[in-house]
């Protein structure tokens, strides 16, 4: 029985390569006479990565179409100890909780909601339930966590850290805005629900947010493609509610909203949030629960059924809730294991001190070599062993 390919596909495949290898020889330079093993390291670590999630996703439907159950992801997937304890508390306790309460019956949520204000608080592709949940966490894991070494001087400096690879957050973004539009949209659940409003919102949204953090941002890429997300975030609460100027309206905000609290949050506030997630998905989030509650009523140009005051009594909810959560769980972890790497292993990198491998081999002598670098590596990893 080879279902899905085992063998069939995999193994027949490893074992051709195998013996076209053993007829192919080594690569020139790579074993000396004397013993010595020449290190060859990848050439970019960030498209292995790309590669390597691209067919993991590929896998999916792959087995699906086999409809093979695949077990066990969580084994395969995860980096290490820790993240499988922070990955299964928010994902066993934290997300389902809240996203129960809005888009179930849990705890009575809904209904209290509706007693008190006339309407339930109403969320539909997860502004809230989603992206302020995960960035309002996030602000509770960064300030456990604390700066990056480095990062801010005593005498009031801040250095600053750019990006590694503008094409590559060029790349992320554009990949998840197409994608948005799959997700926003089919959050109706049901194909005869489908609302062609809610992909024209989706698109006037991003324009939004791409315009304001154009001019905002001063130009900066990394606010542009990080302003289209934003715009996105914001709609996904009332984009089947919405009329499309407000979706604009809504995005706009969002987009002038996340540069503004990205370099609050490091220049000013000396919060280390590296990705802006905070700001992307918890504030821009946020904005987007209370947008719906303005820009969804009938007045202007909405098609009602919601409230402004449950709009932000939900959104409050939602928030506080998850900066709790965060505090709490990444707290304990801090206090019980501890969350981040010790000084020496935080000047190589997590590459190099966990992995044992450079992200950017153009830049530094593989860990195999005889560097100093390395051989500190080896070093650090060995004491602790």
């Amino acid at each position: 029985h080879d279902f899905a390919g085992s063998v069939v596909v995999h193994a027949v495949g490893g074992w051709v390569g195998l013996a076209a290898v053993i007829l192919l020889g080594a690569r020139r330079g790579r074993y000396h006479k004397d013993g010595g093993v020449s290190a060859h390291p990848p050439s970019s670590i960030p498209f292995l990565a790309l590669g390597a999630w691209i067919l993991i996703v590929g896998w999916f439907g792959f087995n699906v179409m086999s409809a093979q159950t695949l077990d066990k992801v969580s084994g395969l997937v995860a980096m290490n100890s820790l993240m499988a304890m922070v990955g299964g508390t928010l994902v066993a306790l934290v997300y389902p909780t809240f996203e129960g309460m809005v888009w179930g019956t849990r705890l009575g949520f809904q209904d209290a909601m509706k007693d008190l204000f006339g309407q339930p608080f109403h969320d539909f592709a997860g502004s809230v339930v989603v992206h302020a949940v995960g960035g309002w966490v996030a602000l509770g894991a960064v300030l456990m966590l604390g700066a990056r070494m480095g990062r801010y001087k005593r005498d009031g400096r801040v250095i600053a850290i750019p990006p590694s690879n503008i094409p590559f957050l060029a790349l992320g973004s554009w990949i998840l805005c197409v994608g948005w539009f799959g997700f926003n949209v089919m959050s109706a659940q049901l194909i005869d629900a489908i609302s062609g409003l809610v992909a024209l919102n989706s698109l006037m949204a991003m324009v939004g947010g791409i315009l304001a953090s154009l001019v905002v941002g001063r130009n900066d890429p990394g606010f542009v493609h990080n302003g289209a997300l934003a715009g996105l975030v914001a709609v996904c609460a009332g984009s089947d509610v919405m009329h499309p100027v407000g979706a604009l309206v809504t995005g706009g905000i969002a987009g002038g909203l996340f540069v503004w609290a990205f370099e609050m949050c490091q220049n000013r506030w000396r919060i280390d949030d590296v990705l802006g997630v905070w700001a992307l998905h918890g504030l821009c989030g946020f904005l987007g629960g209370i947008a719906c509650g303005v820009f969804g009523q009938e007045a202007l140009g909405g098609l009602g059924g919601v409230s402004l005051a449950a709009q932000a009594a939900g959104t409050v909810t939602g928030a506080g809730f998850a900066l709790g959560a965060g505090l709490l769980v990444y707290g304990g972890l801090k206090a019980f294991v501890g969350i981040r790497l010790d000084e020496e292993d935080e000047f190589m990198g997590a590459d190099l001190a966990l992995h044992h491998i450079t992200a950017y081999p153009e830049e530094m002598t593989s860990p195999h070599d005889n560097a100093p670098l390395a051989a500190r590596g080896s070093a650090s990893a060995a004491a602790k062993g």
